[in-house]
């Protein structure tokens, strides 16, 4: 069972129990929900035909900020160099619940 949801910007394929790192996004009580989904699959191979109405429920793990980035920029023989950082901002979130067409996935709990 696995969701493709679609948030700043960028595309990131979920399955519920999946911890995952995106762009900073709005949340509220620690839980966001993605509303913005693209292809669900209920069964390997198998994608579901509706899909109004589906959502992603995840909660938030942390905060924080990525690693940096080095932007260089450099025009030869002109003595122009430019140097600049930087440090994308992230939410690292749980996926919990995959909801589409009345039905609902979790994470299956694990039998050791």
């Amino acid at each position: 069972m696995y969701a493709v949801i679609r948030t700043g910007g960028k595309q990131y394929r979920v399955t519920p129990g999946d911890t995952l790192k995106i762009e900073t996004t709005a949340h509220d009580d620690g839980s966001v929900e993605f509303s913005d989904v693209i292809a669900v699959s209920g069964e390997e191979g198998k994608f579901e035909a509706e899909l109004g109405g589906a959502k992603v429920l995840a909660s938030v793990v942390g905060q924080g900020r990525g690693e940096k980035i080095l932007v260089f920029k450099l025009k030869r023989k002109k003595q122009y160099k430019k140097m600049q950082g930087h440090r994308q901002n992230y939410v690292e979130v749980k996926i919990n619940e995959i909801l589409v067409n009345g039905r609902s996935f979790k994470q299956e709990a694990k039998t050791a």
